[in-house]
C-alpha cells in the first residue's frame, strides 16, 4: 500500500536539498546579522532560505498553508500546513558553529505526518513519514532500549528557562540520577534520541517550526514525544523527548504528570508507576522512598 504522504516527503527532501544550498553559501561566507526585539538573530539566510521555500511550496502546493519563524506566522489550523525553520540554532550559525539545521514539516490537521531536518554543516539528515519509519543519511534508526533512569544517557537545554517555568529543582533532581548528562537542546538532542544515542532531551521552550519535524522523527524511530505534561502537540513550547520507556517517569519527576503516551503512542509499560519502578539504593539516590 502507497504511503499517502510519499510525495509530500520527496518534495519535503527537495525543499531540503534547496535550503542546504543557500544556508551552507551563506555559512562560508557570512551572513547579515540581526537583533529582533526579542533579542534573538536573524540572518541574511533565514530570509533568504524562507522566502526560496515558501516560493516552492506556493508554486507545488498552492493549496496548503505555511507557517515559519521569520515572515509567515505561526498560525497551524486544520488542513494541511507545513512548517518551516529556515536555520535553527541560529547563534551557532552567526558564530560559526557547525551546530545549525533547516527543520521542514507538514502537519495535517495540526499533527505532524512528514518531517526533515537537515544539518549541512555536519552532513546529516533525518527525516521520516507518518506510517513510513525513520530515517538518517538514507538508514532505519529506531530509539535505544534502555528502561532505567540510572543508565540514561540524558540532554538538557536553557537551565534559566526552567527556572522561570519553577522546574530547575526537579530538573536538577532528575539530571543527578542519570547516568550521563548532555548539556544541549534542540534538533541535535532529539535526532540523537531518535538514533538511540541519546535516551531522554528536554527543552523547555521551542515554537511549532521547532519542534514538528523532530517530533514525527521521534514517533516513528519509537520514542515519544510530549510537552512537559504529557501533551502530544508540537505548539505546545515545551519538549520532553524519551525512547518511550522512560517517559512516564520523566514527566512525573518534572510537573508529578503521568498520562503519557508509550512508545510510538502506544500503551504504557505495564507495571510502571511513573515516580515508581526501579531506583538506585537509597544511598544514591535520597528520592527513592518518595
Amino acid at each position: 500500500m502507497v504511503n499517502p504522504y510519499e510525495q509530500d516527503l520527496s518534495l519535503a527532501l527537495e525543499l531540503a536539498d534547496q535550503a542546504d544550498r543557500i544556508t551552507a553559501a551563506h555559512f562560508a561566507a557570512g551572513s547579515a546579522v540581526t537583533v529582533k526585539p526579542d533579542r534573538s538573530l536573524v540572518t541574511a539566510a533565514d530570509l533568504e532560505t524562507e522566502r526560496t521555500l515558501a516560493a516552492v511550496l506556493a508554486d507545488r502546493r498552492p493549496h496548503d498553508a505555511i507557517a515559519a519563524e521569520e515572515l509567515h506566522g505561526d498560525q497551524v489550523g486544520a488542513g494541511r500546513c507545513w512548517v518551516i525553520d529556515p536555520i535553527d540554532h541560529t547563534n551557532n550559525f552567526a558564530r560559526g558553529l557547525s551546530y545549525y539545521g533547516t527543520l521542514i514539516a507538514l502537519l495535517e490537521d495540526g499533527q505532524p505526518v512528514v518531517g526533515v531536518v537537515s544539518a549541512p554543516s555536519l552532513r546529516r539528515r533525518w527525516w521520516a513519514l507518518r506510517g513510513g519509519g525513520a530515517f538518517a543519511d538514507g538508514r532505519g534508526i529506531r530509539v535505544s532500549a534502555v528502561d532505567e533512569l540510572s543508565e540514561a544517557h540524558l540532554s538538557f537545554a536553557e537551565l534559566e528557562v526552567w527556572n522561570r517555568r519553577g522546574l530547575l529543582g526537579p530538573l536538577v533532581e532528575l539530571v543527578s540520577e542519570a547516568r550521563w548528562t548532555f548539556g544541549s537542546g534542540g534538533f541535535l538532542a532529539q535526532m540523537a534520541v531518535a538514533e538511540g544515542k541519546l535516551d531522554v532531551a528536554l527543552d523547555p521552550t521551542g515554537h511549532v517550526w521547532d519542534l514538528a519535524a523532530s517530533q514525527v522523527i521521534v514517533q516513528e524511530a519509537g520514542g515519544v514525544f510530549t510537552d512537559v505534561h504529557g501533551r502530544v502537540d508540537a505548539t505546545r513550547g515545551t519538549a520532553v523527548v524519551t525512547n518511550g520507556l522512560l517517559h512516564e517517569e520523566v514527566l512525573s519527576r518534572l510537573t508529578g504528570d503521568r498520562d503519557a503516551p508509550g512508545p510510538a503512542g502506544g500503551d504504557r509499560r505495564p507495571g510502571r508507576t511513573g515516580a515508581g519502578g526501579h531506583r538506585r539504593p537509597p544511598v544514591q539516590n535520597p528520592r527513592a522512598s518518595r
